[in-house]
């Protein structure tokens, strides 16, 4: 390419951190955005962070091209906008950005959790924004990385390859080619309802989180979460979830991987059964519970990615009891209403579409006139 592409990471936490620094270490002018200035505050005096790549024990000082909390400003010169966000953020960021973007420019969800593109378009057109940009989703994010200080970001792992698609999917090879500069590691996801209905978080997180409720307030979450908060009978209840999932997505005519596969494809554990295929899986020792349930797998993995998955199989006739039931006592743990604040498909404006309607939008930027 002619021109070297200029990124703009949004969000300075545990993973816009580490993204932020890597892809300035590989040469890119990199400008870091966080609406709260204090969160960046130390990284603005010094100019940039140090970046440590646990794997190795290499640690470096990165100079980044521009550290801000005026999103006019962090977009101004970007070519390709990173948002690592809490997926609940994403409907926030949209509508910051709406009035300072151009033609051209190129957003990627990291990840999108689902429909995270579907809603960021949503609210892009809901605010009358004409600049003629691509909008793109991860289905996962990845690094896997920790915030150490003020300053300081750390990489654990670099997965080997994270499917990413463009809405509409024609644009998908648009931006694989540019995100390759830096990241070799995306490929093809298909389209993002594809992306979205792979999204494993929502059959993992929210459930074990609701049946270990009892164990995690009185422990604190001193226990291993899926060594010993999966159980036989746990198990059983992530399996009829993801059964629910795999059965919307093919409602869809998209084939969705299950997660006794996606076990053996992230990390080649296999098993009679999920219960069995989780425990031969060596990446869960040791990891713990959350010390609270006001926890992100049930606050941000709820209503991003259950509700909308339900909110589909009821549109196109799936039957989704299972996931209704943790939606719903999640909403009571948590005293409120998660149907009401998850992107379901009347907030996302495609409640009105056919199954061919819905996957022409996707595929094609077809919209039809509802």
């Amino acid at each position: 390419m002619d021109k070297k592409t200029n990124f703009t990471v949004i969000g300075a936490g545990h993973g816009g951190k580490a993204m932020a620094a890597h892809i300035s270490q590989m040469g890119f002018d990199t400008t870091l955005f966080n609406r709260t200035p204090e969160r960046i505050a130390a990284i603005k005096e010094l100019g940039g962070l140090d970046l440590l790549f646990q794997d190795t024990g290499v640690k470096q000082f990165t100079k980044l091209a521009c550290v801000t909390s005026i999103i006019e400003e962090a977009l101004a010169k970007a070519d390709m906008i990173m948002v690592v966000v809490p997926s609940s953020a994403h409907a926030d960021i949209a509508k910051a950005c709406a009035p300072y973007l151009r033609d051209g420019q190129i957003v990627v969800l990291h990840p999108g959790r689902t429909c995270g593109a579907i809603e960021f378009a949503k609210v892009l057109h809901d605010e009358n924004c004409t600049a003629d940009i691509t909008i793109s989703e991860a289905e996962t994010f990845i690094y896997a990385s920790r915030s150490d200080g003020p300053a300081e970001a750390r990489i654990f792992r670099i997965k080997d390859a994270v499917p990413l698609a463009a809405l509409p999917a024609t644009r998908t090879r648009l931006v694989l080619d540019i995100i390759h500069q830096v990241y070799p590691q995306y490929i093809d996801g298909a389209n993002v309802l594809q992306t979205g209905l792979n999204n494993m978080g929502a059959i993992f997180h929210p459930a074990l989180t609701i049946l270990n409720t009892g164990r995690i307030e009185s422990t604190h979450g001193d226990y291993q979460f899926y060594i010993e908060g999966v159980t036989p009978s746990v198990a059983r209840v992530l399996e009829a979830l993801d059964r629910e999932r795999v059965t919307v997505a093919s409602s869809l005519g998209i084939r969705a991987r299950t997660a006794m596969e996606w076990l053996k494809l992230s990390y080649d554990a296999t098993g009679d059964d999920l219960n069995e295929a989780i425990h031969n899986q060596p990446g869960y020792y040791g990891i713990k519970a959350p010390p609270t349930m006001n926890h992100r797998y049930i606050f941000e993995d709820v209503p991003m990615s259950l509700v909308p998955i339900a909110s589909l199989g009821q549109r196109y006739g799936v039957s989704v009891r299972a996931m209704d039931s943790i939606v719903r006592i999640s909403s009571i743990v948590h005293r409120t209403d998660y149907w009401r604040r998850g992107r379901t498909i009347d907030k996302l404006g495609i409640d009105n579409l056919s199954v061919g309607e819905l996957m022409a939008y996707v595929l094609e930027g077809i919209r039809a006139n509802t």
